[in-house]
């Protein structure tokens, strides 16, 4: 993901913002996420039915084709879901190793979901967190989530966020779930859970930050939080990781992640050429 967010912040990696088409009738979107880059392009076809969950059926599911960007030639096609789960937590590991402090030690998991665990997995290979807390709108959840990975539980959001130097918003809501008044001048927030132009995770004085996004064109397309709040965009990953752009000091730092189509072709490659070998 790192490669890719470099390759993309470049130029080398080309796509156009997501195209989303409302299932009303079902209560749905379909989202359309093409991308070439150099020798390969392909796109995912991602469905986001939040009703699923009352069917015992995952809300987020995808299917990513690949082709030869050089003879267009369909090359593989793959189940998209399990790839977007990990993409998605992998970029927010490299998010937080390159944003959060070296010394972070507490983080906070909101949410209990799919990323809720994919970001539990994640985080702990780029920071040696000593304390990590979980909280969800259903105790039983959380209890359970904390359990299984050797973190607690605990019951008020508020609680669970103050003193984090690592907060992940990853819960399913439309409106501002993290305060700024909670946080440490020096946490630092990864905010991934809203994804659309009237969603919100973070309240204004959250925002109040300095941003990080992968995508300039699609969060200001794409992101409530950012078009809500009227925060302006620092600089995209890429660039902070080539060094083309130095954060500030003394500001706090938001990663506001909205997923680009670059990082599903990026990770169907890998699998593509596991599978050749």
């Amino acid at each position: 993901m790192e490669q890719c967010l470099v390759r993309f912040s470049a130029g080398k990696v080309h796509q156009p913002v997501r195209s989303i088409v409302p299932v009303a009738e079902h209560h749905g979107l379909f989202g359309l996420m093409p991308a070439v880059d150099e020798q390969l392009m392909g796109i995912k076809l991602v469905t986001v039915y939040e009703n699923n969950g009352r069917l015992g059926l995952p809300t987020h599911q995808a299917v990513i084709q690949l082709f030869s960007a050089k003879t267009g030639e369909p090359l593989a096609v793959m189940d998209g879901r399990l790839i977007t789960e990990m993409r998605t937590a992998a970029v927010s590991a490299v998010a937080t190793k390159l944003l959060a402090k070296k010394d972070a030690r507490v983080l906070a998991v909101l949410g209990t979901g799919v990323q809720a665990k994919a970001h539990l997995r994640a985080l702990p290979l780029v920071r040696k967190f000593e304390e990590i807390r979980v909280w969800g709108r259903t105790p039983a959840h959380a209890q359970q989530l904390a359990a299984e990975f050797g973190a607690h539980a605990v019951a008020d959001v508020e609680q669970a966020v103050r003193g984090a130097d690592v907060v992940v918003s990853v819960a399913n809501v439309s409106e501002p779930l993290v305060r700024g008044a909670w946080l440490g001048t020096d946490t630092y927030v990864n905010a991934v859970a809203a994804v659309g132009p009237k969603r919100r995770e973070l309240d204004n004085a959250v925002m109040d930050a300095t941003v990080v996004v992968e995508s300039r064109e699609a969060a200001m397309r794409e992101s409530g939080d950012i078009l809500d709040s009227g925060a302006g965009l620092f600089a995209e990953l890429g660039e902070l990781l080539v060094g083309t752009k130095t954060l500030p000091t003394g500001r706090r730092i938001v990663y506001k992640g909205l997923g680009i189509g670059a990082e599903d072709i990026a990770a169907a490659q890998l699998i593509y050429e596991a599978v050749k070998a």
